[in-house]
C-alpha cells in the first residue's frame, strides 16, 4: 500500500502502524511538560482546555487526570474513537478540523508535539492560528509546540531503522523545498507500506508572520519541555505562548 494523496496525514494517522511506530513516546516527560505548562499559565483547577490535534488523547488524558476539563480534537477518526474509551464528565474527545472553529471558547488552546505544519499551503497553517484565536476565551492562552527547525536540520538523519512489535519500519529523511520529509517503509501481515510524512520547515520568523495574519502575538518562546528560554542554535523544541 502507498499513499498517493496530498493530505498525507489522513491516511498515515489513521493507521494502526503510525500509533506502533511511535508507542514508545516518553510519557514522563510529557506529563512534566503539562505540569509545567499549565503552572506557568496560571490555570486554576476546572479550567477549560481544548487539546487540538489531540492523536489518541495522550496529553488531554493526563490534563484532566490532574484535574481540568479537556475537549481533544483530531482529523483522525481512528484516533477519536480509541481515545473516547477514556472520556469522563470533565474529559471529551471529537473528530474536528483543526482549520475550523469549534463554536465555542475555552480557557486555554493547546497544540502539542508538532501536531502543525502538516499543510501544503500557507493559508492553511495561517487559519489553523485564526481557529485557535477563534477558540480563545477573552485573556485566554494559546500554545503551539513545534520543533526548533535550525536545531532539527542540523541533526536530521538521513536513514534509519526502528524495529517495534516485529515490524521493521525502513525511515527515510531528505529536506526538499522547504519542508522536512520522512519517508517510511514497511511490511506487516503479508503487505507491504509506505508512508511519507511531509513538514513545513516553520522557524520563528515565519511563525511571527503567521501571528500576524492571524492578529495575534507571541509572547513568549521556550525552547524544551523544561520551559528554559528558546535558543535558535541548541534548543530542540520552539513552543510559543500567545494571548487574546
Amino acid at each position: 500500500m502507498k499513499q498517493t494523496t496530498s493530505e498525507w496525514y489522513t491516511t498515515w494517522f489513521d493507521t494502526p502502524y503510525y500509533h506502533i511506530l511511535y508507542k514508545n513516546r516518553d510519557d514522563n516527560e510529557a506529563q512534566n511538560f503539562m505540569r509545567q505548562l499549565t503552572d506557568y499559565l496560571n490555570l486554576t483547577p476546572k479550567s477549560h482546555i481544548l487539546d487540538v490535534a489531540c492523536g489518541r488523547g495522550r496529553h488531554a488524558i493526563y490534563l484532566n487526570k490532574i484535574g481540568y476539563n479537556v475537549t481533544g480534537i483530531d482529523l483522525s477518526q481512528n484516533s477519536i474513537d480509541y481515545a473516547k474509551k477514556f472520556e469522563t464528565d470533565g474529559l471529551r474527545f471529537e473528530r474536528h478540523d483543526m482549520c475550523q472553529p469549534m463554536g465555542k471558547t475555552y480557557d486555554a488552546v493547546l497544540n502539542l508535539f508538532t501536531s502543525f505544519g502538516y499543510f501544503e499551503k500557507d493559508d492553511y497553517n495561517i487559519n489553523a492560528i485564526k481557529a485557535m484565536k477563534a477558540n480563545m476565551k477573552p485573556n485566554a492562552y494559546g500554545v503551539i509546540d513545534f520543533l526548533n527547525v535550525q536545531h532539527t536540520l542540523k541533526h536530521l538523519k538521513s536513514y534509519d531503522t526502528k524495529t517495534v512489535d516485529d515490524i521493521e519500519f525502513k525511515i527515510q529523511k531528505w529536506v526538499e523545498d522547504g519542508y522536512i520529509f520522512k519517508r517510511i517503509i514497511f511490511e506487516a501481515k503479508g503487505q507491504n507500506f509506505d508512508f511519507t510524512e511531509r513538514l513545513k520547515c516553520i522557524d520563528l520568523k515565519l511563525f511571527k508572520t503567521y501571528f500576524r495574519a492571524a492578529g495575534l502575538q507571541i509572547k513568549q518562546a521556550f525552547g524544551n519541555y523544561n520551559l528554559e528560554d528558546y535558543n535558535t542554535k541548541t534548543s530542540e523544541r520552539l513552543i510559543l505562548i500567545f494571548k487574546q
